[in-house]
C-alpha cells in the first residue's frame, strides 16, 4: 500500500480533521524514528498513518482497533504491518517485541498531549515549542485530562528514549508538517 493509498484509505473512513490530524502526526514521528533507527521511513509512516483509521467506525475498546485489520487485509496491507498496528493498542496485549512496536506505542499517546500545549500557547505554534513547554504542562493534571501520562512515560522507557528527549523528538517531528497539522499559528 502506498502513502497515497493509505491517506485516502484514512479519508474515506475518518471525517474527524482532529482524528486525521493525529493520524499524520503519529506518521511524522514514526517516520522520524525510522529514520533515527535506520529502518523504513515508508512501512514506518503507513504504520503511523493508518493506526487509528477505524476509531470512527468501531469507537470502543471491544472493538478498535482489531475490528479494522479485515479491512487492511482486503486493501492488501502485508499480515505483518497490520499486526504492528494491532500493538499499539493494551487491551489487545499483543507483544511489543520489535522496535517499530515499541515505537508506535511511544509516538501514538505523545502526540495528543504535544498538540494541546501548542493550541493553548499565544502563538499556536509548534515552531517555537519546546520540550520544557510540554513538561510545564505534563505536571498539571487537569490540562489534557484524557492523555495518559502514565502510559507515555513508561512507552518512552520500553522505546529507550528518556521521556523529554522523545518529547522534543517527536515535536520535531510534528514541525515538518505543522501547516497540515494546522499549528503553524501566528509565526508564519
Amino acid at each position: 500500500m502506498t502513502r497515497e493509498e493509505a491517506l485516502a484509505l484514512v479519508r474515506e473512513y475518518v471525517k474527524n480533521e482532529g482524528l486525521v490530524r493525529h493520524m499524520l502526526s503519529v506518521e511524522a514521528a514514526m517516520r522520524f524514528y525510522a529514520g533515527k533507527y535506520g529502518e523504513d521511513v515508508e512501512t514506518w509512516g503507513l504504520i503511523g498513518l493508518l493506526h487509528d483509521f477505524d476509531w470512527e467506525i468501531h469507537p470502543t475498546l471491544e472493538e478498535h482497533p482489531q475490528a479494522g485489520a479485515p479491512i487492511l487485509r482486503e486493501r492488501g496491507l502485508s499480515e505483518e504491518i497490520i499486526q504492528d498496528i494491532l500493538s499499539h493498542a493494551d487491551h489487545l496485549g499483543q507483544p511489543r517485541d520489535t522496535i517499530r512496536r515499541k515505537a508506535i506505542a511511544a509516538c501514538d499517546e505523545v502526540t495528543g498531549l504535544i498538540t494541546a500545549v501548542a493550541l493553548v500557547r499565544p502563538s499556536r505554534s509548534l515552531y517555537d515549542l519546546e520540550a520544557s513547554s510540554v513538561k510545564k504542562k505534563w505536571k498539571d493534571k487537569a490540562f489534557a485530562a484524557g492523555t495518559d501520562r502514565g502510559e507515555m512515560e513508561h512507552a518512552a522507557q520500553v522505546l529507550g528514549v528518556e521521556l523529554w528527549e522523545h518529547v522534543a523528538n517527536v515535536i520535531t517531528a510534528m514541525r515538518t508538517i505543522a501547516p497540515e497539522l494546522d499549528l503553524v499559528g501566528n509565526l508564519k
